[in-house]
């Protein structure tokens, strides 16, 4: 019987902090790479780099080791065939100053010991710090392969002087991640017949809750005309949750109009968050990848922007966001919401071309990957 070669591959990103949105990237390359590795007669072996080991290990059957103890960390990649680096918006200073030296860290480790490095669909900025300019493209230089998940980070990249021809863009990893239908049987609970769902998923970002207080007008001027099922999905606990609640606080009771209020608790996993936006008719979103959630679901989707990377992505869409976390007008987005629940077919009819394509390239980087391992011994 001849047994397929097994590769080991290190993957450094924002994992183990239990961010759905980061949590869902991990996972949509774990499935790529096995896909593409089944195609090629590959196995692969990930080695996760996680802040919480044993909790990323029991979730996606992986070996895990903490991101922040460099013994083990070096070990796993001297014992590793490469590094995936990403997805996701690891090299940022917007968070802090120590994002980006961490992750370019994690990639010199690596070229040290002479590991090929593969750069995974990441969002690059924003890189406010110019003196980590230089850090970036010396960095990149010696890497494998890179791809980054819009034009903009692409640009940016070429502006620190890294030839365009070595970058190639492809959508977020997301694109590519399927819903988990078996395990989340609780979530049809949550439905009622006839009452559209409207899924929201929100956070903090403006100081004065502005986009906040915009969206429970819009959601209540909404209720007035038509009830909904207001369905509240927390992307990051527990901020997202206590986000969700200031809006409900904000939004009375809603009984009289037949409107009803949930906020969706049990989605742990990635995949059985999909499947809870995969069942709304509508979802307005802050968090990035509740946005890309609902397109890999066909589901309409309105945006509110705190950041480039959420017009970056629904650019790719043709779609404006309706607002931005300084300012929600109620009334845009009320509108918004009658006119995609009344022309759903249409949009899902207009998108679907669009998004099936962003489904196909989002293997592109594990296809890539997983050729360069099966041709290099």
């Amino acid at each position: 019987m001849v047994t397929s070669p097994q590769k080991t591959i290190v993957i450094s990103g924002y994992y183990g902090f239990k961010n759905s949105g980061d949590e869902a990237v991990l996972q949509s390359i774990l499935t790529a790479l096995e896909q593409q590795g089944k195609q090629a007669g590959v196995r692969i072996n990930p080695v996760v780099l996680s802040i919480d080991p044993e909790w990323t290990a029991s979730t996606y059957a992986v070996q895990a080791v903490h991101r922040m103890k460099i013994g083990e960390v070096k070990q796993a990649l001297k014992e590793s065939s490469g590094l995936i680096s990403g997805g996701g918006s690891l090299l940022q200073d917007a968070t802090g100053t120590k994002t980006i030296p961490y992750y370019l860290g994690v990639i010199k480790l690596a070229q040290w010991l002479r590991k090929p490095v593969f750069v995974y669909s990441q969002g690059i900025g924003p890189v406010n710090r110019k003196l980590f300019y230089p850090l970036i493209k010396n960095t990149f230089k010696k890497c494998e392969y890179i791809s980054v998940r819009d034009i903009q980070s692409a640009e940016l990249l070429q502006s620190m002087g890294l030839q365009s021809g070595r970058i190639q863009v492809v959508p977020d990893p997301v694109m590519g991640l399927t819903p988990d239908e078996e395990n989340t049987p609780y979530m049809h609970e949550s439905s009622e017949p006839g009452l559209p769902v409207i899924g929201i998923s929100v956070r903090y970002w403006d100081k004065e809750r502005r986009e906040l207080q915009g969206i429970a007008e819009g959601l209540r001027k909404v209720c007035q005309k038509q009830p909904v099922h207001l369905r509240f999905l927390p992307f990051h606990f527990p901020d997202d949750e206590k986000a969700s609640q200031e809006i409900i606080q904000n939004l009375g009771d809603l009984s009289a109009q037949g409107c009803k209020v949930s906020v969706c608790r049990e989605a742990v996993h990635p995949r059985q968050m999909l499947a809870e936006v995969g069942r709304c008719d509508l979802v307005i979103g802050m968090r990035l990848h509740s946005l890309i959630y609902a397109a890999n679901q066909i589901v309409p989707l309105i945006g509110v922007s705190y950041d480039p990377k959420i017009d970056h992505f629904l650019d790719r869409l043709d779609i404006i966001p309706v607002g931005t976390s300084s300012m929600v007008d109620p009334g845009a987005l009320a509108a918004e919401i009658s006119r995609l629940l009344a022309g759903a077919e249409a949009w899902k009819e207009t998108a679907r071309p669009r998004i099936d394509k962003l489904k196909q390239e989002a293997q592109e980087p594990a296809r890539h990957i997983i050729d360069f391992l099966s041709s290099n011994g």
